[in-house]
């Protein structure tokens, strides 16, 4: 359930730094590692989280945002879990007073926290929406009942409800049909609670969602779950723990050549699509259409290496990296547009590039960069990528930074708390594949080097997290100086996996993994399960080379799980329908990708 913040704050868009949330709910047994959400309030273009209150087993947490000059970071004050997961009710009132966090359970004792960091006098909810029971996303949902959850502006709400006699469902505000537990049956009715209601059990495929069928529930008989319908999606709510039992082939997508990139993404109220980058002069972008992508739109490129979608407001972009010059000679790659009244990419912007090889978008405090990997110009790989940045007043991109780069061939952007990273997968200096690869931090409004890494034509990064832990990791593709005699095995070699250690200020080599010539990562989870899928392409003597999926088993590190014939793989996107999960492969070289489908158990 959801609703607009401007429907409670409809005078001031800014939160009351004295409140108090009441709640009373009854939660079943969670495995210890499960975080579910109670309330929360999210910007809804970024998706930010301005303020939330979850629980697992151990703890209940309050989340607020926190700015000031130095940037945004998201600020945790934990309580130790008073029992919550007993199948028992439970009232709670979290007051919150400047740096004072107090949490009273059943009318007991509050326990009280000083925080170093107070909540913010000006926390503005221009543009939010409340969220009851989840975080806007199918992870950490609410699975118990829930009697009352109010939201009161001032001090401490206890005394409004203790002492009581029953202290457990101690009442402040709580619609009249919940106010008994259980309804009273008039003559020879069925004792009903007021909480329950009738079914209608339909056979067929899945329903649709719409504002006619919003906050119904439908179960799913063969996945055993439980779905939600939300705005026009249906949200799982329970469902059987998916396992990924194996993979099989799904569909042949016959590109218009081969292809050196592909890029998954959604448009709203239109559907799911990709974009495939072709060597030659025309790529394509697919629409998923009764479960199978259709040929959709082309678009003239030049050795087209990579798309990379975006959106800034509600306009939606694709950007192409093309490596060859046109027509005329001229090198640029091209910003196209979404049209919502042609319902087609149309040409926005064209920026100068030397053989580039690769785009990322992203986003540092409300404002929009473009970040392009310049791979060579002429035989000079030692030349600068350059990073843009949105100006909102002419709506272009602008040129805001220059990078010094050796044989560019992928950008990666992430965060960390309130810092932004940017690292560069450095291929080729003129004479060898044996070049660093850089992290770059923002400070100051521009990125600055943090650390380097050996990589051996390093082609790909991929960052992902894991619970707490964050990972990064390299897919080297090939072991060669202009010295050495070539050799067939110098495309079989390590790639690497590090994981930030936040005491070391640095990220360490966490694990090496043998792979053919890597050109790419994708990270994907399955149920509860995360995965790793690596494009091997090359190992010296055939492109007819498997590519590995591998999932994460702890302290085991990444273990090989599946093993899927490719050939001359290039890149892998992972997404998921209504219907299940998918990977999909792109070939550099034949006509042909390849979609992928997760079978679960």
């Amino acid at each position: 359930m959801s609703f607009p913040a401007s429907r409670i704050f409809s005078r001031c868009d800014l939160f009351p730094e004295e409140f108090s949330i009441v709640v009373t709910l009854r939660v079943p047994s969670l495995p210890p590692k499960r975080n579910e959400y109670l309330l929360t309030v999210v910007a809804e273009e970024s998706d930010l989280l301005l303020l939330g209150l979850r629980f697992s087993p151990a703890q209940l947490h309050f989340l607020f945002l926190r700015e000031d000059t130095a940037g945004a970071w998201q600020t945790r004050v934990s309580f130790r879990s008073p029992a919550l997961v007993d199948s028992r009710w439970h009232t709670l009132v979290l007051a919150v007073s400047a740096g004072v966090f107090s949490l009273t359970t059943d009318c007991g004792l509050p326990v009280d926290i000083m925080a170093d960091v107070p909540f913010p006098a000006t926390l503005s909810v221009k543009g939010a929406r409340f969220f009851v029971g989840n975080r806007r996303r199918a992870k950490g949902l609410f699975t118990g009942l829930v009697r009352q959850l109010v939201l009161l502006p001032g001090s401490d709400a206890t005394p409004r409800l203790c002492p009581s006699r029953n202290a457990p469902l101690a009442v402040l505000s709580i619609p009249r049909v919940l106010q008994a537990l259980t309804g009273k049956p008039e003559d020879n009715e069925v004792l009903k609670y007021p909480y329950e209601t009738n079914i209608r059990v339909t056979l067929g495929p899945q329903p649709p969602c719409t504002e006619v069928e919003d906050a119904q529930f439908w179960f799913d008989a063969s996945r055993k779950g439980l779905y939600l319908c939300v705005g026009n999606e249906w949200v799982s709510v329970l469902a059987a723990k998916e396992r990924l039992d194996y993979v099989e082939e799904h569909q042949n997508l016959f590109t218009n050549s081969e292809t050196l990139g592909i890029e998954v993404f959604r448009i709203p109220q239109v559907g799911l699509f990709v974009a495939t980058a072709n060597r030659k002069a025309t790529s394509a972008v697919y629409k998923w259409t009764e479960e199978k992508f259709v040929s959709y739109q082309n678009i003239p490129t030049h050795q087209a290496q990579a798309w990379r979608h975006f959106t800034i407001g509600k306009k939606i972009f694709l950007a192409v990296a093309n490596f060859e010059p046109d027509e005329k000679g001229q090198e640029f790659s091209v910003i196209y547009k979404w049209s919502h009244r042609k319902l087609k990419f149309t040409p926005y912007q064209s920026i100068a590039t030397h053989s580039a090889r690769d785009w990322e978008a992203f986003e540092v405090d409300g404002e929009h960069f473009l970040a392009v990997a310049n791979h060579r110009e002429g035989d000079n790989h030692n030349i600068d990528s350059v990073i843009y940045k949105w100006n909102p007043a002419t709506r272009l991109f602008e040129a805001n930074q220059t990078i010094a780069t050796s044989g560019a061939y992928d950008w990666e952007f992430f965060s960390v708390g309130p810092y932004s990273f940017l690292v560069v997968a450095n291929t080729f200096n003129g004479t060898s594949t044996k070049v660093h690869s850089h992290l770059y931090i923002r400070l100051l409004g521009s990125f600055q080097l943090f650390q380097s890494f050996p990589t051996f034509g390093a082609a790909d990064w991929e960052v992902f997290q894991i619970g707490e832990r964050i990972f990064l990791a390299v897919a080297n593709s090939h072991s060669y100086d202009v010295e050495m005699q070539v050799q067939n095995d110098s495309y079989v070699i390590n790639s690497v996996i590090y994981e930030l250690n936040v005491t070391a200020q640095a990220f360490v080599k966490f694990q090496d993994i043998p792979t053919c010539s890597a050109l790419d990562w994708e990270f994907f989870s399955v149920g509860e399960d995360y995965f790793l899928v690596v494009a091997n392409s090359f190992d010296g003597r055939t492109f007819s080379v498997n590519s590995i999926i591998y999932r994460w088993q702890g302290y085991e590190g990444f273990v090989a799980v599946h093993s899927l014939p490719t050939v001359g793989c290039r890149d892998w996107e992972a997404f998921t329908t209504t219907a299940g999960a998918y990977l999909i492969y792109s070939s550099a070289k034949e006509p042909l990708s390849r979609v992928l489908r997760l079978r679960t158990r």
